[in-house]
């Protein structure tokens, strides 16, 4: 791997590397003194060795590229496998901080990122090994959404309107025999798990979406809505609230019944959006040409679904479906196609700052394509740069880019391992 050389000053080798030296240090005095809660008491006995896995400070990144997928390290970004895959790859993370969703033809196939999680207590040890493609598939003709909510993951399979919603800690013991539920008619579709083990679930046949159902643990109807043409995407909120997106404003699931959030617009299209456990407010995408092959907006959404209320902020510039993420504070954040990420105040949708990432670039009309592609995590921000087969490393508290490697392969889609599901 190419280091590129950066015109900051703070790069990360430099700014970080110290402190995560540190922090392997503080890691294994911590955990010689797991168990022992009493200083002046007899010594706990040692943990086991591991003489087959090395602990390490975080978690991992994979990138898609054409014919396969790329684990990188989080901290270096050195690739440590190459997995090898013959097709157009999607990625979702499993919701257990170690696998991956790989959606192929197929179906859902499971990829081991190889680190292993060990929670001791306020804090995690993280223990790497060898990331592999397990033999583990999901059945799922056209698969689509993948969606972590409420402890668990629901995978929806658009050929079939199928959904199976399994425990992310569970995800290599297999597909049951059975799906969780199957919809009326196969569409794509999306399905969120709700914190009473109910459903919301699209509804809709293959020319199109109208609305969404909620189903009980029992997977009995709730309640539903037919007031959300060509409905799309998802987001979840910090009071749990579930949102999806619509030609003409958004439809929540709040309260225990459905609301509608009409547009500004007659047709004001929210497709794509970002929740933040952080914020009650959702990033959302906003297009309003109905003909449009392929529409590229300057304006974003941020829909308030506490207030019910959707404002509209002009970036200046166009962005993609890739490019919304939210902060570690629930700061929205937008990809533009002038090369800057542009940070948002979610509740007064004043543009806060603009980071210079990559040159500028355009959005093919094939969405199929690479382009630049955001994934915040923490208190970073990795963005792909395809053309020059780069990635950026931002430091979001300082605005800073602090890393770019060059990667062997032109990047894809970049994904995360996520957050734990609990």
């Amino acid at each position: 791997m190419t280091i590129i050389p950066n015109s900051h000053s703070r790069r990360r080798p430099r700014l970080l590397q110290p402190a995560l030296a540190a922090l392997a240090t503080l890691s294994v005095i911590t955990t010689a003194a797991c168990g022992s809660t009493d200083p002046d008491g007899p010594a706990a006995p040692p943990e086991p060795q591991q003489s087959t896995r090395t602990e390490v400070t975080g978690t991992r990144l994979a990138v898609t590229y054409n014919g396969g997928v790329l684990v990188l390290d989080r901290d270096s970004l050195e690739p440590v496998a190459d997995l090898e895959l013959p097709e157009f790859l999607r990625l979702n993370p499993a919701g257990d901080q170690r696998h991956l969703m790989v959606s192929t033809g197929d179906g859902f196939r499971v990829l081991d990122t190889g680190v292993e999680v060990s929670e001791h207590g306020d804090h995690n040890h993280y223990f790497a090994g060898e990331a592999t493609l397990t033999d583990v598939t999901y059945p799922a003709p056209e698969p689509g959404h993948a969606v972590r909510h409420a402890g668990k993951l629901a995978l929806f399979s658009d050929e079939a309107g199928t959904v199976q919603v399994i425990d992310p800690h569970e995800v290599t013991a297999g597909p049951a025999p059975e799906p969780t539920w199957t919809a009326p008619d196969a569409h794509h579709g999306v399905a969120v798990p709700l914190e009473d083990g109910g459903l919301f679930v699209s509804v809709g046949t293959e020319e199109g979406r109208t609305g969404a159902t909620v189903l009980d643990a029992q997977h009995q109807q709730v309640a539903t809505s037919d007031d959300c043409p060509d409905l799309h995407g998802e987001a979840t909120t910090a009071s749990g609230t579930v949102l999806a997106g619509c030609t003409d404003g958004v439809l929540l699931w709040k309260d225990g019944q459905f609301t509608k959030i009409d547009s500004p617009d007659a047709y004001g299209r929210i497709g794509n959006q970002a929740g933040s456990p952080e914020s009650e407010v959702v990033l959302g995408d906003y297009k309003t040409d109905a003909d449009a092959e392929l529409e590229r907006p300057t304006r974003v959404s941020l829909i308030d679904t506490a207030t019910e209320r959707i404002r509209l902020v002009d970036l200046g510039t166009s962005y993609s479906f890739r490019s919304l993420g939210r902060g570690p504070e629930g700061e929205a954040l937008v990809l533009g196609t002038d090369g800057r990420l542009h940070v948002i105040d979610p509740d007064t949708g004043k543009v806060t700052q603009r980071i210079k990432v990559t040159a500028p670039w355009k959005e093919s009309a094939t969405w199929q394509d690479p382009r630049p592609t955001l994934l915040v995590e923490d208190s970073f921000a990795w963005v792909t740069e395809p053309g020059t087969k780069q990635l950026h490393v931002v430091h979001l508290p300082s605005a800073t880019v602090v890393d770019t490697v060059e990667l062997p392969e032109m990047p894809n889609e970049l994904v995360g391992v996520g957050e734990a599901a609990h």
